[in-house]
């Protein structure tokens, strides 16, 4: 395991929320062994993979199943307001999230992919939103 490998604390469990800038780590053996560990252990919101392998990069991409995921790059990047969704009023982990009577938007679902080069958030200083809608044909 990682603590063992790194001297690192052990993590409180396997599906841990941090509320602050830490992270639970785990070393496989393979990509393969990865995925399979964020399928079974992951919130299904964000995971990220921080690579110099393109092929590696758009494996996890296409293979994990978070809602977003990401190559080189912070996963607190995972906000609606940075996506142009405006204010943030909730986070869903579920794959299909509407209930009750719900119209034809209620029935979409979206996933997010970033392709990044060691970006990170950094509280958004010097950052300067320009939300503008795109033609969809």
């Amino acid at each position: 395991t990682a603590s063992k490998l790194l001297g690192l604390p052990i993590a409180p469990n396997a599906k841990h929320e941090y509320g602050d800038l830490e992270i639970t780590l785990e070393v496989v053996e393979s990509q393969d062994e990865a995925i399979d560990y964020i399928h079974r252990y992951g919130s299904g919101h964000t995971d990220a993979i921080i690579t110099e392998n393109q092929s590696s990069a758009e494996s996890f991409l296409r293979r994990v199943d978070s809602a977003c995921v990401f190559h080189n790059a912070s996963t607190r990047f995972s906000d609606g307001f940075r996506f142009g969704l405006g204010a943030e009023v909730g986070i869903s982990t579920s794959r299909i999230h509407a209930r009750g009577p719900v119209g034809v938007d209620g029935l979409l679902t979206t996933r997010w992919l970033m392709r990044g080069d060691a970006h990170i958030v950094n509280k958004d200083k010097g950052i300067e939103y320009l939300h503008k809608s795109l033609p969809c044909e």
